[in-house]
C-alpha cells in the first residue's frame, strides 16, 4: 500500500513572527475577563447622616450605570464600552465591560432619599440615615 505524497508550498501568506501566537493568547485571556464581570474600585464612608459611596468610573455615562437599593442591599451595576480608536492599539490596561458593586449598609438608612452624582469619573452614591439611626445627644437630668 502507497502513502499519500504530501506536498508543500514555500511561499508564505504572512511574514514569520515569533511573537504571533503570544499575541493570539493575550487577546484571547483579554476577551475572556472583559466577558466577566468585575468590581470598580471603591470607598465607602459614613458621616453623621448619610453612607456615602464613592466609585471610580471613569469614561462612563449616566445612561450606563443602575443603582438598586433593596432594604439595606446597595448594587451598582453598569458597562464601561470599548471605544472606537483610531490607529494600532499597542497596549490595554484600561476595563471595560460589565462591572457590579454591591455592598450591605447597616440597618435604618432612608431608601426614599438616596441621591446620586457621576462627576469627574467619579460616582457618588449618598444614602441618608433614617432619623432612628441618627446619633443623639441625651441630656442628663
Amino acid at each position: 500500500m502507497a502513502l499519500p505524497a504530501v506536498r508543500s508550498s514555500n511561499a508564505q501568506l504572512f511574514r514569520w513572527d515569533p511573537f504571533r501566537d503570544f499575541d493570539a493568547l493575550f487577546d484571547q485571556l483579554n476577551r475572556w475577563t472583559n466577558a466577566a464581570t468585575w468590581s470598580p474600585l471603591a470607598d465607602v464612608s459614613e458621616t453623621d447622616d448619610s453612607y456615602v459611596i464613592e466609585l471610580d468610573l471613569p469614561g462612563v455615562g449616566r445612561d450606563d450605570v443602575t443603582i438598586d437599593l433593596t432594604g439595606t442591599q446597595l448594587a451598582i451595576t453598569g458597562e464601561i464600552r470599548e471605544r472606537e480608536r483610531k490607529g494600532v492599539l499597542h497596549r490595554r490596561t484600561r476595563r471595560t465591560g460589565q462591572f457590579a458593586y454591591r455592598v450591605t449598609l447597616p440597618r435604618g438608612v432612608d431608601g426614599e432619599k438616596v441621591d446620586a452624582s457621576l462627576s469627574d469619573g467619579v460616582l457618588t452614591v449618598r444614602v441618608p440615615k433614617s432619623e432612628s439611626a441618627k446619633p443623639r445627644r441625651i441630656a442628663i437630668s
